[in-house]
């Protein structure tokens, strides 16, 4: 059987089992956290040896980072398609917020576990993903530049305070009485009388 390699040179075999990988892998840092997975827990999972890991994977901490960011990278896409489907300043925040807490409290998100793991990697991997992160809430920065706010509200700390919310959601939600759609329109109700 012949395979066709991909543009970063690997078989479309090697590409499609390195993505299975990093779904295992991505699913043990998510129950796990980043200090309980190891690398040799992600190989038993997967059901590769030793070495063979180290052909799909670069590091654990490089990993992590891959993770984290393609986490990030979807949210991010998700988040700007809502918005553009919007008119307004608050419509934009509120399917800015109903997307973010969609993805947050999906009963298989992997974003909010892997986001709240940054005290437990090494500096020079929370210098990637804060620098990660950072670019990703650039969104709601743009967001919430665009609002009509009182000029003495210091605008980065209501978008921090709005994240911190949002953020902290999945503590204390539990599904059934509101979707993460009327989570938002409250959250942001609250936020809009600031």
């Amino acid at each position: 059987m012949k395979t066709n390699p991909t543009p970063s040179g690997q078989t479309e075999e090697g590409s499609e089992r390195r993505r299975q990988i990093l779904e295992i892998a991505a699913q043990l840092f998510a129950r796990k956290g980043y200090r309980g997975t190891s690398m040799r827990d992600i190989g038993l999972q997967a059901g590769v040896l030793g070495g063979s890991l180290y052909h799909h994977i670069k590091s654990k901490d490089a990993l992590f980072v891959e993770l984290h960011g393609a986490a990030l990278d979807a949210a991010e896409e998700r988040i700007a398609k809502a918005v553009r489907d919007q008119d307004g300043p608050w419509a934009k925040l509120q399917a800015a917020c109903a997307t973010l807490l969609e993805i947050q409290l999906a009963p298989d998100s992997l974003t909010t576990p892997m986001m709240n793991d940054f005290r437990e990697v090494p500096d020079a991997v929370r210098k990637q993903l804060i620098a990660r992160r950072d670019r990703f809430e650039d969104l709601f920065r743009v967001l919430v530049e665009s609002l009509p706010l009182r000029p003495e509200i210091d605008r980065s700390i209501y978008r921090n305070l709005l994240l911190t919310q949002l953020n902290s959601t999945a503590d204390w939600y539990r599904p059934g009485r509101l979707k993460p759609a009327d989570l938002a329109a409250q959250i942001v109700a609250i936020f809009r009388q600031g």
